[in-house]
């Protein structure tokens, strides 16, 4: 049976500012991507979203970003690979320790906003992110954009990697993502995006902003947790694909 693994954003809430509907959306994914406190995220909320991750058995992940609490990690920030590789090891070893203390562990990571997207095209990056998670534990999953320079350099890391695709995103012909700055980057219609998902999974395929097919492999489907609609998207979304007889699940557990 074909499986993809749903995985969302969480734990993106900041000290009394709170950022999507996390309890709720845990209940229909099967990995959560959980803020190191970089881009968003502390240390009170890292440990209460790894307590309920744990209790609803989703997997646990790191999403280390830019330090761009005001930007959401999503502005670029300009630094050296070493400082890339520094940030990556800081924030997944905060996270691991939060699920220590909570009696459970990481088991994947995956970069946040400018930096994975930067790190889907630029090799430098790319090898600081991989060579770090590599470092931190060889047994991590790294999730990376399908197709992506990040994606490489993690196999060439020895890592086990997971290809994401999004579905409420656009897609450029070289197989990026279409810049969020640009009007076209977000697709508003659910139908649509539920469509380009079943695609992707079955036939690995999708239509990039110019009408031509892109080959693309989907290990797992990124939900973004601090949309107002998240909770919602995950819901049909999940539905959509076990009435397609797509099994809900990390495939590559199972290797």
């Amino acid at each position: 049976m074909v499986s993809v693994d749903l995985n969302c954003d969480l734990g993106e809430s900041y000290g009394v500012f709170k950022i999507g509907n996390d309890s709720e959306v845990l209940k229909h994914i099967t990995s959560a991507n959980i803020a190191c406190g970089y881009h968003a995220g502390d240390h009170n909320v890292m440990m209460e979203t790894v307590k309920m991750a744990k209790a609803h058995g989703v997997k646990i992940g790191a999403h280390p970003g830019f330090p761009d609490l005001h930007g959401f990690g999503r502005r670029e920030i300009k630094m050296s690979a070493r400082e890339i590789y520094n940030l990556t090891v800081y924030q997944i070893g905060a996270l691991a320790a939060a699920a220590k203390a909570c009696d459970t562990s990481i088991v994947h990571v995956k970069p946040h906003g400018a930096l994975y997207n930067i790190a889907a095209k630029n090799r430098t990056v790319a090898e600081a992110i991989a060579r770090a998670v590599a470092d931190v534990d060889s047994n991590l999953v790294l999730f990376g954009l399908a197709g992506s320079c990040l994606v490489k350099l993690g196999k060439e890391a020895g890592l086990q990697v997971a290809q994401e695709v999004f579905a409420d995103r656009t897609y450029q012909p070289d197989a990026t993502l279409t810049p969020r700055s640009q009007a076209n980057a977000m697709i508003h219609d659910e139908r649509l995006a539920m469509e380009r998902v079943i695609r992707m999974v079955k036939e690995g395929k999708i239509a990039a902003v110019d009408g031509t097919d892109i080959d693309i492999q989907a290990d797992t489907i990124c939900i973004h947790g601090d949309e107002p609609q998240a909770l919602d998207f995950a819901v049909k979304l999940k539905e959509t694909l076990l009435s397609e007889g797509i099994e809900v699940g990390r495939s590559w557990d199972a290797k």
